[in-house]
């Protein structure tokens, strides 16, 4: 016989019924995986039957809501110590860019301890009904402590996976742990174990290579470097941090190299390529791996519970906890920042809720009651959280690493940088320049010569590594300060001339030049043609080449991108990726001796196939039509040299027709971009300090608008609009007009008083979308990209306009 329920618990069963359909994906569309078709494991690393009986009184004694607290991060900007009071959070991150509590961005490490001893000494206060359980501290240490001022920058992975050195990578991971836990932290989301498949992915430059096996001989090296080897009490008191495998799975197959995009493969190439590293780290004891933003065929990442739960937890018997990306769970189906039962129930243990943990926390609790998420669940989650916060050590644990700031930035460990900086770089091309004497006359141009920012790359004191400046890098060195040191103590002269002017004929010219720093989707790419539309560095090269003097090509990039016309004018080309703080490895492979004897070889052999042509998206070795410049593998040396032919210089696609980021640029607009200025006003190029004619002044007589228009079908920005990117604008105001002008894009309209606030100097001005989208902007649908209504007596000397990613959506202009 059967009872018929009661309207509450038919409620429940309901909601229970519609989460678990969000969370395993029951439509035709989504994509479960089968287990049994997995490699599998027999049991975890990380369990242990004395910590599992400590875990089940600590269960027994904690509140639910301080269960559900464990299950939530939040961000250190919008998490106070005394809210845990209240809120028993089980984590704290430092996001790109923040600051430690009551300190400013950029700080050292002492600031970072306090600032996690002041957090723990709330989480482990002593009062009635609360189980003192100490946080854990998180922060994206992707090469090297790099949050940290005065941090050792290691070269990003896409160059150390040139240097084909699994030990390399885990002494790297364990210096990386030293520097971490002397500031702090406990706990890195790191490595990035993708597998790009397509270059134009904005985090190209996080993966080691698009060979699977190469990732996989990586994973389990760097593991071991940032925790101890698996199976070996190693709590944080010892040096070494929680890694995160990341990020699961297939964040390196998306469509058209879409961050966070849909990977279209079957079950069985999702396994083959993009599971490739995922075994090792677990075999190696990984603690925690990170849920993908992309989709499966479909299907949100962060609530595919085949893969997070059937495949992760229970085929491959991961132990550690699954946490989720910066509000991945948002992405899901029905769910927001502040609600989303189908992310636990799929198998995430933490939710990354940087900005709305209160709201989640609440709404959590309430589901958690009316039984959306079961119990059991919770309990499974909160066990694997403090199953590594004990493996950990943390509690109560002596911590005398943070006692140690000169760990942070130490000879020992940038000399290990300096190693990888020569162990990466692929050589391209030598017709007999390299190695450069020792005694010879060097002159060294291009801007990123001596920018340090720039020779490290996004995921650097700020998410996008922008903002900057060589007095930020205290124990760093730039390309130039290395090449002048090697120089100079060879018995040679060496200028830095960033512009290529010289007084003096040199015997050769150093030309560093490459990418700006960039991460996530403000990386992506429309083509991989270098410079699309500007081409500077090139005409650079084409000045020393028509004076005859030997030139020598650094280039600095996160990925490989078509550069034939600068390699044709080139007498050498090195692909330099993105070395970190260590310029001075790269003069140890390029300046020899005073006799010309080399003093270390090139030893990087490409982890990335090197395009023919720009439009060569996803060439990879083992596909159809597999037609490379350079091939998975190539590399010259000293040792056993090579010629490289003149390279064609058809890159095969209009690149200026599918540009959609950088809209004005060294006084000139960009295709397929065009400006419309009212006749009143003038226009005339004026110089900047990095170029001549480098801006365009607009000069008002009168009130009237300068337009730059999309010219192509439609642009549309929906997606970046929602992913905190936002308007970029450089530039110089001359004069002081009656009213402010006003900034209007895609029909929205925002006060452009901040753009005469510093009349005379050159400022960049970031404008979040989210800003534009608060005042009535529609970003599907754009034609009229940007408009400046101003008036006399007003001039606007503008050098760039494009879009970039990190715009703090908080801060708004205000409305006209």
């Amino acid at each position: 016989m059967t009872t018929k329920p009661t309207n509450r618990a038919f409620r429940r069963r309901t909601a229970l019924l519609l989460a678990t359909l969000l969370a395993t994906g029951s439509s035709a569309l989504a994509q479960v995986a089968h287990p049994e078709k997995w490699p599998a494991r027999k049991a975890s690393v990380l369990v242990d039957r004395q910590a599992e009986r400590t875990i089940d009184r600590m269960l027994a004694r904690m509140t639910l809501e301080e269960k559900i607290g464990q299950m939530i991060q939040g961000e250190i900007r919008s998490v106070t110590p005394e809210d845990l009071r209240r809120y028993p959070l089980g984590s704290i991150l430092g996001g790109g860019g923040a600051a430690p509590l009551g300190a400013t961005p950029r700080s050292g490490p002492a600031p970072w301890v306090a600032s996690r001893r002041a957090y723990d000494a709330v989480a482990l206060e002593a009062r009635p009904g609360h189980e003192p359980i100490p946080i854990i501290f998180g922060f994206d240490a992707v090469h090297g402590a790099n949050n940290i001022r005065g941090a050792t920058l290691f070269p990003h992975n896409v160059a150390l996976g040139a240097a084909r050195d699994p030990e390399l990578i885990r002494r790297i991971g364990r210096a990386t742990a030293e520097e971490s836990a002397a500031s702090g932290i406990e706990w890195t989301f790191a490595p990035t174990l993708a597998v790009p498949q397509n270059d134009r992915w904005g985090r190209t430059l996080e993966g080691y290579s698009e060979d699977p096996a190469l990732v996989a001989s990586y994973a389990g090296a760097m593991i071991e470097g940032l925790q101890g080897r698996a199976g070996l009490a190693r709590p944080i008191a010892r040096g070494f941090v929680a890694a995160t495998a990341k990020h699961f799975v297939g964040d390196g197959g998306t469509h058209d190299g879409v961050d966070q995009g849909d990977t279209r493969v079957s079950e069985d190439e999702l396994i083959r390529i993009h599971f490739a590293g995922y075994g090792p780290a677990i075999d190696a004891g990984a603690m925690t791996v990170m849920a993908s933003f992309n989709s499966w065929n479909g299907q949100k990442m962060h609530g595919n519970r085949s893969l997070l739960t059937g495949v992760l937890k229970e085929r491959m018997k991961f132990g550690g906890f699954v946490v989720g990306d910066w509000n991945g769970h948002a992405q899901l189906p029905g769910c927001t920042a502040d609600h989303c039962a189908a992310a636990f129930n799929a198998g995430v243990d933490m939710a990354m809720a940087p900005n709305d943990w209160k709201a989640l926390f609440a709404n959590t609790l309430a589901d958690v009651k009316a039984r959306v998420i079961p119990l059991a669940r919770v309990d499974d989650a909160v066990r694997r959280i403090l199953r590594i916060k004990l493996r950990l050590g943390l509690f109560g644990t002596p911590r005398p690493y943070e006692t140690k700031p000169e760990v942070v930035g130490s000879a020992q460990h940038r000399a290990l940088a300096r190693e990888a900086v020569r162990k990466s770089l692929v050589l391209l091309k030598n017709d007999g320049v390299l190695p450069i004497k020792a005694n010879a006359r060097v002159l060294v141009a291009g801007e990123a010569a001596d920018q340090i920012s720039q020779q490290s790359g996004g995921w650097t004191l700020t998410w996008q590594g922008d903002g900057n400046t060589n007095a930020d890098f205290p124990n760093a060195q730039s390309i130039w300060a290395g090449l002048a040191e090697a120089v100079r103590a060879g018995g040679g002269t060496a200028t830095l001339s960033p512009t290529g002017a010289y007084d003096t004929r040199p015997d050769v010219a150093i030309v560093v030049f490459g990418e700006t720093p960039y991460a996530e989707t403000a990386g992506d790419l429309a083509t991989l043609e270098f410079e699309p539309g500007d081409k500077r560095a090139l005409a650079l090269l084409k000045k020393f080449k028509a004076a005859g003097v030997p030139t020598v090509s650094v280039f600095l990039s996160g990925r490989p991108l078509w550069v034939n016309p600068e390699i044709n004018q080139s007498d050498a080309f090195v692909a330099a990726w993105l070395p970190g703080s260590e310029g001075g490895g790269i003069a140890d492979v390029l300046v020899g001796t005073a006799d010309g004897r080399a003093r270390h070889d090139f030893t990087g052999r490409l982890s990335y196939s090197w395009p023919r042509r720009a439009d060569q998206f996803a060439l990879n070795r083992g596909a159809p039509g597999y037609e490379p410049l350079f091939p998975l593998g190539f590399g010259l040396a000293y040792a056993h040299g090579g010629q490289t032919p003149r390279l064609s210089e058809d890159p095969g696609l209009d690149a200026a027709s599918v540009n959609r980021s950088v809209v004005f640029s060294r006084g000139q607009v960009r295709a397929p971009f065009a400006l419309q200025a009212d006749p009143a006003i003038r226009q005339e190029p004026v110089d900047t300090e990095q170029a001549q004619g480098g801006a365009l002044r607009f000069g008002w007589s009168g009130t009237a608008p300068v337009r730059l228009r999309f010219t192509g079908p439609v642009l549309d920005f929906a997606r970046e609009a929602k992913a905190d990117h936002g308007l970029s604008l450089t530039l110089r105001v001359i004069g002081q007009p009656a009213q402010a002008p006003i900034i209007a894009l895609a029909g929205g309209r925002l006060s452009g008083a901040g753009l005469v606030a510093a009349p005379g100097t050159w400022q960049t001005m970031l404008i979040p979308f989210a800003c534009f989208a608060a005042a009535g902007a529609d970003f599907s649908r754009i034609t009229d990209y940007l408009t400046i209504e101003a008036s006399a007596p007003l001039a606007l000397d503008i050098a760039e306009v494009k879009l970039v990613g990190g715009a703090d959506p908080a801060k708004c202009p205000a409305r006209p």
